[in-house]
């Protein structure tokens, strides 16, 4: 009879944690905590506690399934440890889950980004200013880059929030913005670049 009730808790437990993997794959570039994961699994009737579920997160990066990206308050000059944001160590994870990369291709560009910056030895972090946001700071040898990532520009409100949220960092240091558009819309020292001719750097 024990061995019954092991392997039924061992299914439910199991249970749990595949569905914070899966609500954590879903919302991958997107800002994840525990008490997000905690009231989606409450709408599915399940009561898992704030601790476990910060256990299963930790299983995860141990598993090099998920990395766990802070902020970096560029006004404050400080980490956040609210709103960290998770990405897959391949994207590949999402199809095996039923999620389609090609529907949400904003996210599976933004997740290749960070794996690519983090394969070349950078330290990323997301930028935060007010309220608005920088997809990624790749700091490495004390140098420092800023990348934004989109799919598309095509539209005006498109490349004012992709270029403009630039305006507010007050450095000099390198500024991209990376998307899959063949038109070159660099602007006031701003680089715009093919995510492909990103991916292609120093490896022709």
């Amino acid at each position: 009879m024990s061995s019954i009730v092991e392997i039924i808790i061992g299914i439910y437990i199991y249970s749990e944690y595949d569905r914070v993997l899966s609500f954590t794959i879903q919302n991958i570039g997107s800002p994840v905590s525990a008490t997000s994961i905690k009231k989606y699994l409450k709408s599915e009737h399940r009561d898992v506690s704030i601790d476990t579920i910060l256990n299963y997160l930790d299983y995860c990066q141990q598993a090099f399934i998920l990395k766990k990206v802070s902020r970096f308050d560029t006004v404050g000059k400080k980490n956040l440890k609210i709103d960290e944001k998770y990405y897959l160590t391949d994207h590949r994870f999402r199809t095996a889950k039923g999620y389609s990369n090609t529907k949400d291709i904003e996210r599976t560009l933004e997740n290749i980004v960070y794996i690519e910056l983090i394969s070349r030895g950078y330290t990323v972090e997301i930028g935060k200013i007010k309220d608005m946001e920088i997809d990624f700071i790749a700091t490495k040898d004390k140098e420092r880059v800023y990348y934004q990532v989109s799919y598309l520009m095509e539209t005006e409100a498109t490349r004012q929030r992709e270029f403009g949220v630039y305006a507010h960092v007050q450095d000099n240091y390198p500024k991209f913005v990376l998307s899959m558009d063949t038109v070159d819309f660099s602007q006031n020292g701003i680089v715009h670049k093919h995510v492909i001719d990103f991916l292609l750097e120093n490896r022709l």
